[in-house]
């Protein structure tokens, strides 16, 4: 398998981590779209929201939690901020392995685009 974010997870490719345990590892997008734009991947490969199973939803409420607490510890979780995950290519899915923006230190709008 030659996926990107399964060799950041297993350390092959560097990239700037924030955040990292035996479930999740989150990292600096190399592209931010905010101040503040954290990747959160699961270390399991999963390939899109559509391929996950019955065991994996409690690795998304992880991710969830991994993305609040780094938010708060950042010092802008009061302020908000926003957490999305794209599926497939209508859904501007680019990386074939589920992950969760999150987004912050800036007003957001709505709707996304």
């Amino acid at each position: 398998m030659d996926c990107l974010f399964c060799a950041i997870a297993a350390k092959k490719i560097t990239a700037d981590i924030v955040y990292e345990d035996d479930k999740v590892v989150a990292f600096n997008d190399i592209d931010p779209k905010a101040p503040t734009h954290i990747l959160v991947i699961p270390r399991k490969h999963i390939a899109t929201i559509n391929d996950m199973e019955t065991d994996d939803k409690e690795l998304l409420g992880h991710m969830a939690y991994t993305a609040k607490s780094i938010a708060a510890e950042k010092g802008f979780a009061e302020d908000g901020f926003r957490l999305a995950m794209n599926c497939n290519g209508h859904g501007g899915q680019t990386v074939f392995h589920i992950h969760l923006h999150m987004l912050g230190e800036r007003q957001l709008s709505w709707p996304p685009g």
